[in-house]
């Protein structure tokens, strides 16, 4: 067996790799050696406690400059109080029960050490309740005081069950046993050529410098490599998935001259952007070859994809092929194909009395629509009689076939499983075209783009005649008139003959107590989001309530109605359009407004609970205002404590309206996911040691090595070691999820 792959229990002891496997995912050598040290603390080095996040388990090195024995409960109980300070600020441990003595005679005043535990409040001072801790070094003659105070100690993620301190002596038994014979048969999936060419360390090197690194010269070789490794092994899957892929055949699509694209563009009342003719070029290009196209199409809110997608729809049609749009939500199918017809006028309605003679029919498919309608839609589709098709999941049902299916058109590709645009893509005889369309990419997809896995298309001009919009945070809880006052700017815009909307992440309506119970339960388990560490985190809010409690206090008077995914299509039909119509003042909704919802004359929002959604969905909820002419305000209401990453999300929102730049800092925060596999957060992260954002350098330098390996030999067979570390990289899960692309 190779020396990576040996069970951890045999180095360990079956105790301490039960834990590591259970609460780390860390099953054997290899995966212990690639559990790197998150930071290097120095010995004679403090920690900022000024910094540290809410509600995560951290470990920090810190000095103790007061311990204290309080009573309490008529001195019935009795409680240890020890303060760590840093000089940027202050952390308190606190201990309670019999134990405390024990650890008093530890924590003297003057000495450093490590101490683990989950960040909590008490009365608005950061503290660790109960933490594990180790002391670090007495002194013992100036020698050993000096190479205590100078060497690096690495801290590494870790858990309530399994301090970093605990994980560091796992790791040296793991080292000890490789020397005493285990590297020389560890594989190298790095070929020989490329790492002496780059000046790479060998694998063995680089694992003992980054565990126990004597300089941090070290530290930046190990680093190098071992990004290298995650590079290189990733882009060459990617490379042979892009080898495999063009050998794939696709039906070539190009616009006939004098067609329906002509005709469309004939009528236009506006000229397209530089970006959108730019863009629409790129995509020509792509249809018009014998492989899928498989493009992203990245633009601000409102920047024409629709415009961009509409005109590649019909370039397929005039080459005798179909154009399928997916959309995740009935309300925005039903905008996109509105808008669509109305775009298209009577050459939507080919076939028709009164049609276009080059026209075609635009259908509508979803899945509330009545049998007659739905009946006649699956006919037009199968006949061909309809180049274009709008609708959600219902375009994946078994019973729907196309006559010839050229184009899929995914909008809003972060609400779609792999699973779902790949249903809908097998219905063509060959494999379909593929354009997905996005405001703000989620983390996986700015990985996926900076790894070369997506080509991109970016439309990054706003429209002539969109408004600014101001975004603010409103901290609720520490400052309750600030959302007294934000209630009054909603009254203040409505008087100046304006709308509003409030979003709220929950309905609320007659929710059974399982969905509350997970949804109370999942938010418990968020970190970072502000709740205090000694009490339970509240449900979130919810429209009918929050839409009752306005309408009978600070907004009053005002015509105020609610929207949710739950209504009835005609009720939710009939609440859209009185809104459009101007006859509502301010909407009360879920996301169901996230997308494609188009009403000018709103020109506020207020996100409730906005540390409970995403980045991406703040951003698309932003853009539903700022749609006329009047400038729009995006108010972002938050409990969230003002030193927890969830207020430094929605700082991040407030401080920019560039898409791409908030999905990058999203991407900084959650991590990319799971490049290779479906895991869309950074929970399941398939990188270790890479930063997408950091280190696009090495990504690209590593693609061109892939490519250049691949090309030379697909099957890798002169290169097994690399062939070894590919097929563990890709498990049976992440294997399907690339060939489905």
């Amino acid at each position: 067996m190779p020396a990576l792959e040996e069970p951890l229990k045999k180095t360990l002891g079956g105790s301490t790799a039960k834990v590591l496997a259970e609460h780390l995912d860390l099953h054997t050598v290899g995966d212990l050696l690639h559990h790197y040290p998150r930071r290097y603390a120095e010995r004679g080095e403090l920690t900022r406690l000024a910094d540290l996040p809410l509600d995560e388990h951290v470990t920090v090195v810190a000095q103790v400059s007061d311990a204290r024995v309080h009573k309490f409960n008529a001195g019935r109980g009795q409680r240890l109080e020890v303060t760590l300070t840093d000089g940027s600020g202050r952390l308190q441990l606190v201990f309670f029960g019999r134990s405390i003595y024990h650890h008093q005679k530890e924590l003297v005043p003057g000495r450093r050490g490590m101490f683990a535990g989950k960040v909590g409040t008490f009365r608005n001072v950061r503290q660790l309740s109960h933490p594990a801790y180790e002391m670090l070094g007495e002194d013992s003659g100036a020698g050993a005081v000096e190479a205590w105070a100078n060497q690096l100690i690495p801290l590494y993620p870790a858990c309530s069950r399994m301090e970093s301190w605990k994980i560091s002596k796992a790791v040296d038994a793991v080292l000890a046993s490789m020397e005493a014979g285990g590297w020389a048969l560890v594989r190298d999936p790095l070929p020989e050529r490329l790492r002496e060419g780059r000046g790479l360390l060998p694998l063995p090197e680089a694992f003992r410098k980054v565990h126990r690194p004597r300089t941090k010269a070290d530290i930046a070789d190990a680093r190098s490599r071992l990004k290298w490794d995650e590079a290189f092994v990733l882009q060459v899957a990617l490379a042979r998935r892009r080898h495999a892929d063009s050998q794939l055949p696709a039906v070539p699509r190009k616009p006939a001259p004098g067609g329906l694209l002509d005709a469309f563009d004939a009528k236009l009342p506006f000229t397209l952007t530089e970006g959108q003719r730019t863009v629409s070029a790129e995509i020509f290009d792509d249809l018009a070859t014998e492989h899928p196209m498989h493009r992203l199409l990245q633009g601000e809110v409102g920047s024409g994809k629709t415009m961009v997608a509409l005109r590649a729809m019909l370039a397929v049609v005039d080459a005798g092929g179909q154009a399928a749009m997916l959309a995740p939500t009935e309300v925005l199918a039903q905008q996109h194909h509105r808008s669509i017809t109305e775009m298209m006028g009577d050459l939507a309605e080919g076939g028709m009395l009164g049609g276009a003679e080059q026209g075609t029919k635009v259908v509508l498919l979803t899945g509330s629509m009545g049998t007659a309608a739905r009946r006649q839609a699956l006919l037009d589709l199968v006949t061909g009689d309809a180049g274009i098709v709008v609708g959600t999941h219902a375009l994946i049902e078994d019973k729907v076939q196309f006559h010839d299916l050229g184009l899929v058109v995914v909008d809003e590709q972060h609400r779609f499983g792999v699973e779902q645009r790949d249903a809908l893509r097998s219905k063509g005889a060959q494999p379909p075209h593929l354009l997905v369309m996005t405001a703000t990419p989620i983390p996986r997809t700015v990985a996926m783009t900076v790894f070369g896995d997506l080509e991109t298309s970016v439309l990054d001009q706003l429209p002539a005649g969109r408004s600014p919009i101001a975004t603010h945070v409103v901290p609720a809880k520490d400052k309750p008139h600030f959302l007294a006052r934000a209630w009054e700017r909603v009254r203040e815009e409505v008087a100046s003959g304006h709308q509003a909307y409030v979003v709220c992440p929950r309905i609320g309506d007659e929710e059974d107590e399982g969905a509350r119970a997970k949804t109370a339960a999942k938010a418990k388990a968020e970190a970072g989001t502000g709740a205090e560490g000694d009490g339970e985190r509240r449900p979130p809010l919810a429209v009918v309530e929050v839409a009752e409690q306005l309408s009978t206090g600070p907004l009053a008077g005002l015509r105020v109605e609610v929207l949710h995914g739950r209504m009835q299509p005609d009720a939710k039909d009939d609440v859209m359009r009185r809104f459009a119509a101007g006859e509502v003042d301010v909407l009360v909704a879920t996301t169901v407004i996230e997308v494609g919802v188009n009403v000018p004359n709103a020109t506020a929002m207020v996100i409730m609970d906005a540390d409970r959604f995403g980045v991406s969905q703040l951003h698309q909820l932003r853009g539903r205002v700022g749609r006329g002419s009047a400038p729009g305000l995006c108010l972002l209401v938050s409990e969230a404590h003002e030193a927890s990453p969830a207020r430094a999300r929605l700082g991040a929102v407030a401080a920019t309206l560039d898409g791409f730049e908030l999905s990058r800092i999203d991407l900084e925060q959650r991590r990319e996911g799971d490049v290779l596999g479906q895991a869309q957060s950074g929970v399941r992260s398939s990188l270790r040691m890479l930063a997408v954002i950091d280190d696009e350098e090495i990504i690209a330098a590593a693609r061109e090595e892939a490519a250049a390996v691949v090309a030379a030999d697909p099957d890798l067979a002169a290169l097994p070691d690399l062939r070894t570390a590919l097929d563990a990289l890709l498990d049976h899960e992440r294997a399907e999820y690339l060939d489905k692309g």
